[in-house]
């Protein structure tokens, strides 16, 4: 296993209180963005395209000539230099007809690489069928793929392009428009959170909001803000307040990393952990018979095998513990990643660990 990292929160400074503005912390109900789907055209490919297997590149490009008054039937054409792709992009909240925004091209055949290729006019729609954005442009991809006569190299995913600017808004974002009663949705439901969200607001405002639940918060829009709700918003995102999080230890046992929060409390308990190891070495040697006797010569295996156990090392922790004193501990008997693992699994087993355990 990988060496171990650790990283705890606040631990080597004084406790401070960090505030957090509200920006962070939650958004307005219903200004969100919209997710964008279309289906185009690359063209201008090395001979990198679809084959001739991928039938529907030569049906589309047979209809987009169709309607630019060329009529070719699709059997006739090659398209190795063409590549049919899925064109993704994202509509940001009240984003304005005339607008650019990143476009995402991916290939939908069996094209080897859409690098150099130009995206054709292509139209986005939304999840309702309409219409929001146009994109064109040349196509930039993050890897590449070379090679020849059997040897090819390939770095990331040249199947994958984007293109920068290259989508015109042309239709006006479906966002919800301010309202008297503004609501904001927290990111990370907590009753905690919404409570004092609830009381920043009115500690500045007055009796303006109230917390519906842990995820949501209503606010009524002041009267002397009612001509001017993106100001009043603008006046609440700014308010800071200390968020209240959940004590979590993260796990990744693949990398060795763990992961432990400030807040993670350990109960009064005792840790005793020993190793046993158990090694087994096979040594080939050869077998030589004498001259003359009409022998053959043979390997011949030697097996050992070895067992050593480690006295068990003991670490005992007292009432009120914090995961720093926890980890200095751990570190100072020389435990390993994996035996961290292990441990922190037996003490949230055993109800000593109040915090959640999350091993991804």
């Amino acid at each position: 296993m990988k060496s171990l990292l650790v990283l705890f929160g606040l631990l080597i400074a004084p406790a401070l209180h960090a505030s957090t503005r509200i920006k962070e912390l939650a958004s307005v109900e219903g200004v969100r963005d919209n997710q964008l789907i279309g289906y185009g055209l690359v063209v201008g490919l090395a001979g990198t395209g679809d084959r001739r297997q991928t039938v529907f590149s030569a049906q589309s490009l047979s209809n987009m000539l169709a309607r630019m008054g060329v009529s070719v039937p699709a059997s006739a054409l090659r398209v190795s230099n063409m590549a049919a792709v899925i064109v993704t992009a994202t509509l940001p909240p009240f984003a304005q007809s005339g607008t650019r925004i990143d476009v995402t091209a991916a290939s939908a055949g069996d094209a080897s690489n859409l690098q150099g290729g130009l995206l054709l006019l292509t139209p986005l729609k939304g999840p309702d069928g309409q219409v929001y954005a146009v994109a064109q442009g040349p196509v930039v991809t993050g890897g590449f793929s070379a090679g020849g006569r059997g040897n090819s190299q390939t770095l990331n995913h040249p199947t994958v392009g984007r293109v920068a600017s290259g989508a015109l808004i042309e239709r006006t974002a479906p966002s919800v428009a301010l309202a008297d009663v503004v609501k904001l949705q927290l990111h990370h439901a907590d009753f905690t959170t919404a409570a004092r969200i609830a009381e920043a607001v009115n500690r500045q405002f007055g009796a303006v909001a109230h917390a519906e639940n842990s995820a949501l918060v209503s606010i009524q829009t002041p009267a002397s803000y009612l001509k001017r709700p993106t100001e009043f918003m603008a006046a609440v995102e700014i308010l800071s307040l200390e968020a209240d999080r959940t004590a979590k230890v993260i796990v990744n046992e693949r990398t060795g990393t763990i992961v432990m929060g400030k807040e993670v409390r350990i109960a009064p308990v005792a840790i005793l952990h020993g190793n046993l190891s158990v090694e087994i070495q096979t040594t080939l040697t050869v077998s030589q018979p004498p001259p003359l006797s009409g022998g053959k010569t043979e390997v011949v295996p030697q097996v050992g095998v070895a067992a050593k156990e480690e006295r068990a090392r003991n670490v005992v922790l007292k009432d009120g513990a914090t995961v720093e004193e926890l980890v200095r501990a751990l570190t100072s008997i020389g435990s390993t990643p994996r035996d961290i693992i292990a441990i922190l699994q037996a003490l949230r087993a055993a109800g000593a660990l109040e915090a959640e355990l999350e091993i991804i």
